[in-house]
């Protein structure tokens, strides 16, 4: 993906995110990490800009160091996506983008008590397409602890073999990153229509068993 690709790119998630309701108002921010080719280094959505109406050529463009070198101010979350290349990379080296929003399911979930993952193993989908969610305690916006605990987060579960492509800043909104802006916003849907479901749900919830999430892996690679 050449950067204009991917400022391009940014932009139609970032409109679709917004019109379907999964970001409002100033909330979220989309980043790309782009590959060697394209000059190496980040585009990030600007600080307080509305994902419904982002302006390509307007994108914060930073280096390798996360230093901006264009563009209108970057968001103050690149601390945090910068935290995240490093430690997904590990693990996924094809991750390129990372998408967060304050998605109202997702964050109700945390407005209860929440155990140390944000979801069980509640549908197939699930299972297949995101995989743990490690819930991280809260923290300010932008608070440098919460970007320390993101890493350590996905170093654990990359080690223990389930690399993970998201994780929840409980009160705030979940983090999911993939190897395009496409599959990272195809994730974050899954995300969010998971956490629906339990919200809308008067029972009991009854996660998938052992042997039907080994049947998931056997027969699509789930990372569970």
């Amino acid at each position: 993906m050449t950067e204009s690709q991917a400022r391009e790119e940014i932009c139609r998630v970032g409109r679709s995110l917004f019109e379907r309701g999964y970001v409002h108002a100033t909330a979220g921010n989309i980043s790309v990490r782009l590959d060697e080719a394209q000059g190496s280094g980040f585009l990030i959505t600007p600080t307080d800009a509305c994902l419904g109406f982002l302006d390509p050529a307007r994108l914060a463009r930073l280096d390798a160091n996360a230093q901006q070198t264009s563009g209108d101010v970057a968001s103050k979350t690149i601390a945090l996506h910068a935290y995240i290349y490093r430690a997904a990379g590990q693990f996924d080296q094809k991750t390129r983008c990372i998408i967060h929003t304050h998605s109202s399911h997702c964050v109700a979930l945390t407005l209860k008590p929440c155990g140390a993952e944000l979801l069980p193993a509640l549908t197939p989908y699930f299972v297949m397409k995101v995989g743990h969610v490690p819930l991280i305690p809260y923290h300010r916006p932008g608070a440098p602890e919460a970007a320390e605990l993101v890493a350590k987060a996905i170093t654990r579960y990359g080690q223990a073999g389930t690399p993970i492509r998201a994780v929840m800043l409980e009160r705030l909104g979940p983090n999911v990153w993939h190897n395009s802006p496409a599959a990272a916003m195809a994730t974050l849907e899954e995300l969010e229509e998971t956490a629906r479901l339990v919200n809308l749900g008067t029972t009991p919830l009854q996660p998938l068993s052992e042997s039907q999430i080994e049947e998931l892996r056997q027969t699509f690679g789930a990372r569970w």
